[in-house]
């Protein structure tokens, strides 16, 4: 494989880009500040959302054109240093670990205005195998997996994430639990500033591709959903199951590991805020500021897998029929301390939403007793690739 680099022939172009949008948001924010500082509004109220007049409506008008005749200009002084880095870029050659994880980070926050903005830096959604995008072709995949088994195990990675990320302490415990099971290990690559239900609607679509061209017989998958991943899983289910698609008979077990099943408190932290500053005209252009966050981060909310689903509380989706789902809760506090202390989670998700326990019996999600298991000591980001965590999850997948 090439070396990897830190820097694609498409990076710059697509930086530029995303500079003069951040400039274009900015002149936004400033204009509807200074709007409702001229019209004297009273400090508690809704704000004007009209743009200024006269002179000052001519200088705003005036520093976005030359905002966007500057971006263009940049761009076309940037196209031959793109010629000139494909030429000295070996094809297929990977982005570097600082690279890839600058790129999931950005795409969690802004990853969907990437995507609806065609920028280049928008992560596609792909299956990898060894760090590389699967090929979609029957012939090809069976020349790219020569060895591919009849189960297939697949990690979905959380917000701001990337696949390289399950091995933050050397080793992917992918590799160890596909290797336990005989499986095939893939990984999901996929922005997560898209929304969760669009996301688990291509994915579905994905694997029922996999299925139709995957070189043997499928007879089993299973899948490991880390936070974000586990709510995309779930739709892909749910999305699946309505279209008729065959791959959901082929999955019997599903993992969540720390999975937001119903919110997680930070997001509604944020909303609180962004309430709160859009209350007055004189602090609501900076709750712009904060709704600048993605559509991805916004389904935290509160566990939303549907499509136009924000709703307080969202529409139910109850784990899919057939399917042995499990899920592991993190808790940054030790077994020996109070309980009150234990509930409140990994740090990111409490403990009942990441074991789908709600207040309301009905929205409870029915993981048996056997099938859920509480991690002390374990934040976040550590259920990836903390020992006891793979273990359990192992004996999960190896059970009959």
């Amino acid at each position: 494989m090439p070396p990897p680099t830190h820097l694609r022939p498409t990076d710059l172009r697509a930086a530029a880009r995303l500079a003069v949008d951040g400039v274009l948001g900015a002149v936004g924010i400033a204009e509807h500040l200074h709007r409702n500082i001229l019209d004297i509004a009273p400090p508690i109220g809704a704000a004007s959302e009209r743009p200024t007049g006269g002179v000052t409506g001519l200088v705003y008008r005036t520093i976005r054109g030359v905002t966007r005749v500057a971006g263009g200009g940049v761009d076309l002084l940037l196209r031959p240093l793109e010629a000139l880095l494909r030429e000295t870029t070996r094809d297929g050659a990977a982005g570097s670990a600082e690279r890839e994880a600058f790129v999931a980070a950005l795409n969690g926050v802004i990853g969907d205005h990437l995507a609806a903005t065609g920028n280049h830096l928008a992560i596609p959604m792909t299956l990898q195998h060894d760090g590389r995008p699967l090929p979609q072709g029957d012939e090809q995949l069976a020349h790219t997996l020569p060895g591919a088994k009849r189960r297939v195990l697949l990690l979905v990675h959380g917000l701001c994430m990337h696949p390289g990320q399950w091995a933050r302490s050397g080793e992917d415990p992918g590799v160890r639990l596909a290797r336990a099971r005989d499986s095939t290990l893939l990984h999901l690559h996929y922005n997560t500033g898209r929304r969760v239900a669009t996301n688990g609607r291509e994915l579905a679509a994905l694997l029922e591709n996999l299925v139709a061209v995957w070189p043997v017989p499928i007879d089993e998958i299973a899948i490991v959903g880390h936070s974000m991943g586990g709510l995309v899983a779930r739709s892909a289910c749910h999305h699946a199951i309505a279209g008729g698609q065959r791959w959901p008979g082929l999955l019997t077990k599903l993992v969540f590991l720390g999975t937001p099943h119903h919110g997680s408190p930070l997001e509604r932290g944020g909303r609180i805020v962004d309430v709160v500053l859009g209350a007055s005209p004189y602090t609501a252009a900076f709750a712009r500021i904060g709704a600048l966050r993605s559509a991805g981060i916004t389904d935290l909310r509160h566990g939303s897998v549907l499509e136009d689903d924000l709703a307080a509380p969202p529409t139910h989706v109850p784990l899919p029929p057939g399917v042995a789902c499990h899920a592991v809760a993190g808790v940054l506090a030790s077994a020996g301390e109070p309980v009150k202390r234990q509930l409140l989670g990994d740090g990111l998700v409490t403990v009942d939403s990441a074991l789908g326990r709600h207040e309301d019996a009905t929205r409870t999600l029915a993981f048996a007793p056997d099938r859920q298991w509480t991690a002390h000591g374990v934040g976040h980001l550590g259920l990836l690739d903390d020992a006891a965590v793979t273990d359990r999850v192992g004996e999960w997948l190896k059970a009959a």
